[in-house]
């Protein structure tokens, strides 16, 4: 059978209008074909005049220009670099997104989108979120005169007590930092927007990246992320993302950026673009563990929060949203000085904050990336003491398990017997001995 006759008998057109099988399209393809994802994220197409494999990095601050008027595509890099650019286009493709723009860190991410609020407007925001973002909203309360209210996004109701004609932001996290709660987004979105359609709903989605999750086609106006995180894979930089199909939007933020200078390097653009097209294999293989992992510290009896975990009280819910449920995971032991210890015990597990590199890590966000939420507030929001989070990596999954194993044994949360180890009950007054 001939190519043609294949094609007429596949029934369909290619990009040129022809029968005949798939073959590589452009990132943007004319007639709207769209790959798996995972092939989204390695397929890229760029006008390098050598034709480079890899988009170049065009480490130059200034460009020259060809009139004494100026006018061409680039004149200085922080208004705009070709390898940014190529980097932009790339994401705004996978965060099915109109447009995507790269910022220093995910913290500048998230200040860039502060910058549309003006005095006496309100932000309604989520009671468990990443430390940075509560640190930047409390200053934006004592300094902006912004009215910000934290409250439980995870039921929808709670939100519609809050949005009026002063909310500017709605800001989502889901799932939660560190608590794994999960963020009706679609609900909370088409709520917001009936009742002041002038609303923005913002969504960090770092923990899930656009693998997993795309909040724009949930109804959220803008998704952000620390590309620090799983899009780059390997903490060896730090970004931001921000991506809007509002147009118009998008050129309010781009305005901040170019302003305020704090677009991606030409370097670190470079370095992103090669993380994110390893976020496929990544991430497929530190689900795999943390799913591995969640069981083994369940089966354990510990009290983990994973949404990967059928336990989950909201699993249902993120399911309909997202297409996987990540690599962090939380459990609490009942007792903090345990936690430290096993924390301290871990030999693969790094102590460290931030979470989707390629190595495992292991913390206790009250001590460390949460720490900045003072204690009556943290105790208010349920944020327990001594909770540790996992944010688990590629590593053989049976070493990351013996190795928590052992932490358990020399930090004292466990109890060994002939059927097994058993999590101790701290909180019904058990001890181990």
């Amino acid at each position: 059978m001939s190519a043609e006759e294949l094609g007429k008998k596949l029934g369909k057109l290619d990009i040129d209008g022809n029968n005949l099988p798939p073959s590589p399209a452009p990132s943007t393809p004319r007639n709207g074909k769209r790959y798996a994802l995972a092939t989204e994220l390695v397929y890229t197409e760029h006008g390098d005049q050598y034709n480079a494999s890899s988009m170049p990095i065009y480490q130059t601050a200034t460009f020259k220009q060809t009139s004494g008027a100026g006018g061409s595509e680039y004149d200085y890099t922080r208004s705009g670099n070709p390898t940014r650019s190529h980097l932009e286009k790339h994401l705004a493709k996978i965060m099915s997104a109109n447009r995507c723009l790269t910022v220093s860190s995910g913290m500048a991410a998230m200040d860039v989108i502060s910058r549309l609020l003006r005095p006496g407007d309100e932000v309604i925001a989520g009671d468990d979120l990443y430390g940075g973002t509560n640190r930047l909203l409390k200053y934006l309360s004592t300094h902006g005169d912004i009215v910000v209210h934290h409250i439980d996004t995870t039921n929808p109701e709670n939100v519609r007590g809050y949005v009026n004609d002063k909310t500017k932001l709605v800001l989502l996290e889901t799932p939660t930092n560190p608590l794994i709660k999960i963020v009706d987004i679609p609900s909370i979105a088409r709520l917001a927007h009936e009742i002041n359609p002038n609303a923005l709903v913002a969504v960090d989605n770092t923990m899930l990246s656009p693998l997993l999750q795309n909040p724009l086609d949930l109804g959220a106006d803008i998704t952000y992320e620390s590309g620090t995180k799983y899009l780059s894979g390997h903490h060896d930089l730090m970004a931001g993302v921000i991506a809007v199909n509002n147009l118009q939007l998008g050129e309010k933020l781009y305005f901040t950026i170019n302003a305020s200078g704090c677009g991606l390097s030409p370097f670190d653009s470079w370095l992103l673009m090669r993380g994110v097209k390893t976020l496929g294999v990544r991430m497929e293989k530190q689900q795999a563990n943390a799913m591995r992992i969640a069981t083994f510290l369940e089966d354990t009896g510990f009290r983990v929060r994973y949404p990967g975990l059928r336990s989950h009280p909201q699993y249902d819910l993120h399911w309909s949203m997202a297409r996987g449920a990540g690599a962090v995971l939380s459990f609490e032991t009942g007792n903090v000085d345990v936690s430290e210890k096993i924390v301290e015990a871990a030999r693969l597990w790094a102590i460290s904050v931030s979470f989707g590199c390629v190595n495992s890590l292991i913390s206790m966000p009250t001590r460390m990336s949460h720490a900045s939420i003072d204690a009556k507030t943290r105790k208010e929001r349920n944020l327990a003491e001594d909770l540790i989070r996992l944010c688990v990596g590629i590593e053989d999954c049976e070493d990351l398990i013996d190795d928590l194993r052992t932490a358990l044994v020399k930090a004292g949360a466990v109890r060994i017997s002939p059927d097994g180890m058993r999590a101790i009950d701290f909180a019904a007054g058990e001890t181990l001995l």
